[in-house]
């Protein structure tokens, strides 16, 4: 009897539409419909088994974030404010315009920020050094003597003259003249003029006094305003070493590096020459070396220019000079009429001499045109020597000089083959290093001396050593 009672009260719960007032009832229009099975504890079951009430959810949390934002930023519901705190009236003045309200919460940082930041959590070492302060122990002890000095009312020497130097009375005004001078709005002035007003500090001083206090900038020497070479920091290639270049200037160049090739060829095979060791037929032997030796010290039988004398005539002797000149002088003392006649004969040569050099001068001048010619040709050939002169002096000076132990040694020239010469850019290959080419173009232009490569060499010879796990392996 209870089972229909029971069910005979469901159906009544049913057909009213009313809830059961028990915690298991269940809406009446839900009972047709299958029950939902499923896991609640994962995700995939969220969606299921939400209802009316999650929606409801949803909206009262939505409502409640919508109320805490109105509060936390107008103060209270917007509702309620008037309309005054919420409206204004917009007159194009900037001035009365509200401040915007300050950002609220801390602002993330950029991730470049971040990145940067150190990642260890050990601090950095304390650097101790950066605070230290040098003679700190001294200047300590000096502001301790101070502090009991001011006590005492006594005050420091450097204090009380500046104290001195703050009382005393104000520098004289300046004239109108060196206020107009130091003022914005004077006129202009040539900065290069001899009445240069900036020059008037240093007028009627001495020269060394303005060298040594820096006034006077010291005068250069000429010799260091001029440059040392007139060659081009950059020398423009020959035509032949261009990317496309023509046939005629293509073989200058080969023609041009032919010629320094065999230079230095025939350099290497002249010293080759004269230090190669003689060959057998060479080598010197003891008579030659004999010889040699003896050369010089031997009269020779033919000499040159000398004739023979017959074999009957006996060779007469040899006078020597100075007796031939005592035999030629007259023995025992002059006597007056010797003197006399060597004076006539002087004095008669030195008329002579006179009268010779007056016909001459009177004959040259009928030898003006001839003379003329003759100096023009000397002063041609002047100024040709004066030409070559400068010509060869122009050439020393854009030529390398000797600044070192080394000469300068010009770099070998760039140059390809016929059958190297690239069909286009893509194939183009660099030739030489720009580096090395400034580097030789400041040695030709003398600015630097010539320079080469420092060679290693080994202070201590180096010792090879077997060790034992070597040696084990190796046995």
């Amino acid at each position: 009897m209870a089972a229909p009672r029971a069910t005979a009260r469901g159906g009544a719960a049913r057909a009213s539409g009313f809830l059961g007032l028990r915690p298991g009832a269940r809406d009446p229009a839900d009972a047709a419909r299958p029950r939902n099975r499923g896991s609640r504890s994962r995700k995939k079951g969220w969606k299921r088994w939400r209802g009316p009430e999650a929606a409801l959810g949803r909206e009262l949390d939505a409502f409640l974030h919508d109320v805490s934002a109105q509060q936390r930023l107008a103060g209270g519901l917007v509702a309620e404010k008037p309309d005054e705190s919420l409206f204004f009236v917009d007159t194009g003045n900037d001035e009365e315009a509200p401040e915007p309200a300050p950002r609220r919460g801390r602002e993330k940082p950029l991730r470049i920020d971040l990145i940067l930041q150190p990642d260890s959590k050990v601090p950095a070492p304390k650097d101790i050094l950066s605070h230290q302060v040098p003679n700190g122990k001294k200047l300590k002890r000096k502001q301790r003597l101070w502090a009991a000095l001011a006590e005492r009312g006594t005050v420091p020497r450097a204090q009380r003259l500046l104290q001195a130097r703050r009382q005393a009375a104000p520098p004289p005004a300046q004239p109108p003249a060196e206020i107009g001078r130091v003022d914005p709005a004077r006129g202009f002035y040539d900065l290069w003029s001899d009445s240069n007003p900036l020059d008037s500090a240093v007028e009627g001083q001495e020269p060394w006094f303005l060298e040594q206090t820096k006034k006077l900038r010291v005068k250069r020497p000429a010799r260091l305003c001029k440059k040392p070479s007139t060659l081009p920091a950059v020398e423009v290639v020959a035509p032949g070493a261009s990317y496309n270049p023509s046939f005629q200037a293509h073989q200058t160049l080969l023609l041009q590096a032919h010629e320094t090739e065999l230079k230095r060829q025939k350099a290497e095979e002249r010293l080759e020459r004269q230090l190669r060791f003689p060959t057998a037929a060479e080598a010197p032997t003891q008579e030659s070396a004999f010889q040699e030796q003896c050369e010089g010290l031997l009269e020779e039988s033919g000499d040159e220019g000398g004739e023979e004398l017959p074999q009957g005539e006996p060779e007469a002797p040899a006078i020597s000079p100075a007796l031939a000149l005592a035999s030629a002088l007259p023995r025992g003392k002059k006597t007056e009429q010797q003197r006399k006649r060597e004076k006539e004969a002087k004095n008669l040569a030195a008329q002579q001499a006179r009268q010779q050099a007056a016909r001459r001068g009177r004959q040259e001048i009928f030898q003006l045109r001839s003379i003329r010619r003759q100096v023009m040709q000397r002063q041609a050939e002047l100024l040709r020597r004066r030409r070559l002169r400068l010509q060869r002096r122009q050439a020393q000076a854009n030529a390398p000089r000797r600044l070192g132990r080394l000469r300068y040694e010009d770099p070998d020239l760039q140059v390809q083959l016929s059958e190297e010469l690239p069909e286009s850019l893509r194939v183009l290959k660099p030739e030489g290093s720009l580096l090395r080419d400034r580097f030789k173009s400041l040695q030709k232009r003398n600015l630097i001396e010539p320079r080469e490569r420092a060679k290693f060499k080994r202070k201590y010879r180096l010792k090879y050593v077997e060790k034992r796990a070597f040696r084990e392996v190796t046995l």
